[in-house]
């Protein structure tokens, strides 16, 4: 969002501009939310929900054709694209990845492309009944959906891609082409890493720094029910994959081999050459396990369809049951993960009311009492602070700040160039809460900081022109 809104608004956001613009160069999707805000004369927020209710929308449609093409029955597709609406927040695994995310990013794109890139490849490669004409409209389907995604997330668009080939292979007619296409394309993943491994050179300690506080990129860092997240779908989707098979069975087998051998690859690569003890940590870089988006959507379509043919059938009070079930568990958790802050709000309706969460309070009053070329300071680490729910400081104030360590470490990881501005910030930000007013005043006086945003329970003889339960914010002398 702070992307958006600095495209909309040049003015904001003048110091470490390049935190907020860098990612900016590898997709058009902030120019496209940009342009749409300037086209429709609505607000960034307005936009934002429009895009995030068609995402879904949309995520749900190519689930309901992906799901047409593997399953005969209603009830089978019914409840594959009911349980992905239900577990649409789902973590994935240790990746830090959601099905969807709560929020809109570029991904919110780039997943139902995806999945509309599979279905158009289906339809390619598995319509035997269909007219060339049919078939053609497949085909154009799949390339437009990956060309799409490239534009918005060039990453998630290379699995997608990478998916869509071996999904070529594994629903050969041809055995030869299923078994050494198939391994001819992982193994070629695999060698492709090793190379990037081996030939690039080494990363320095300032951006090793940064690059280690993203423990999801690395295997090893992993706890042991986030490995059960890798492991379980594989598992289920294997079982489908070289299972019984019955007449019709060809494309929701063929997607889980695809989904298994994708699966495999990806971990092989992550063992291998996405280690903490690299010299090089451009393979981790690229997170290769974020392939396990799609592998999960694969799974749901299985298991929601099993669920829905084997024990749902056409029992409306039996759907009605399991839905609020699932649906239940996912709102307790959602609730459990972010206690402090509101969970429907609506521009213009209820923003006229104070917002619940303490910190949100802080971020707006900052917006509107500040000025826009002020430079803020506060604990780097404030978004894992209790009650702060990640309220965002930049999206929200719409001022600048120094490298906080989420959401930049996430940035600097990303971008080596912002390493040594992200570890200056996170030097200077250290102990804020606990220091002296002289020792912060030192710190971040030489970076031309003018306000902070400390601890409610801070000590200091600043004047703190806005205070609640949770901080209070205090103009530099």
């Amino acid at each position: 969002m702070a992307g958006i809104k600095h495209l909309v608004d040049p003015g904001l956001y003048p110091h470490g501009t390049e935190f907020v613009t860098e990612h900016l160069r590898f997709s058009i999707f902030a120019p496209m939310v940009a342009g749409l805000v300037r086209v429709s004369h609505l607000s960034v927020e307005t936009v934002l929900l429009v895009v995030q209710v068609a995402s879904f929308w949309v995520t749900l449609f190519a689930t309901w054709r992906l799901a047409t093409r593997c399953f005969a029955s209603r009830e089978a597709r019914s409840g594959a694209v009911a349980l992905l609406a239900a577990w649409m927040t789902l973590p994935i695994a240790g990746t830090a990845l959601m099905l969807m995310d709560r929020y809109v990013t570029a991904r919110s794109i780039s997943t139902p492309c995806a999945l509309l890139a599979l279905e158009g490849a289906l339809a390619f490669l598995m319509s035997d009944d269909a007219t060339r004409a049919q078939r053609m409209r497949g085909l154009a389907l799949c390339g437009g959906a990956l060309a799409v995604a490239a534009m918005v997330h060039p990453l998630m668009a290379a699995d997608a891609m990478g998916c869509v080939l071996v999904l070529g292979c594994v629903s050969s007619g041809n055995r030869r082409v299923r078994v050494r296409g198939t391994f001819g394309l992982c193994a070629g993943a695999v060698g492709i890493a090793a190379a990037l491994w081996k030939l690039t050179a080494s990363d320095g300690a300032v951006y090793r720094e940064a690059a280690v506080t993203r423990y999801y990129w690395f295997l090893s860092e992993w706890r042991w029910y986030e490995l059960v997240g890798l492991a379980a779908p594989l598992l289920i989707l294997a079982m489908v994959a070289f299972g019984r098979r019955r007449e019709g069975d060809g494309a929701r087998v063929a997607l889980a081999r695809m989904a298994v051998a994708s699966g495999l690859t990806a971990v092989a690569i992550a063992a291998l050459f996405a280690r903490v003890d690299s010299a090089s940590y451009l393979v981790a870089r690229l997170q290769p396990l974020r392939v396990f988006q799609l592998v999960y959507v694969v799974m749901i379509l299985v298991v929601g369809a099993a669920m829905a043919e084997k024990a749902l059938r056409r029992r409306p009070m039996r759907w009605v049951a399991a839905m609020t079930m699932l649906c239940g568990v996912m709102l307790l958790v959602e609730r459990q993960t972010f206690p402090a802050s509101a969970h429907v709000e609506l521009q213009g309706v209820m923003r006229t009311v104070a917002p619940r969460n303490a910190w949100e309070q802080a971020f707006v009053w900052i917006r509107r009492n500040t000025p826009k070329d002020a430079l803020f300071a506060m604990d780097a680490d404030y978004i894992a602070r209790p009650g702060e729910d990640a309220q965002c400081f930049r999206a929200i104030a719409e001022r600048s700040v120094l490298p906080d360590y989420s959401k930049d470490g996430g940035e600097a990881s990303i971008t080596p160039a912002l390493a040594r501005a992200w570890a200056e910030g996170q030097a200077a930000q250290k102990g804020l809460d606990t220091e002296t007013d002289a020792e912060r005043v030192a710190a971040l006086h030489p970076l031309g900081v003018s306000w902070v945003v400390l601890d409610r329970g801070a000590a200091t003889a600043f004047s703190c022109e806005f205070a609640n339960g949770a901080v209070k914010v205090c103009r530099l002398p």
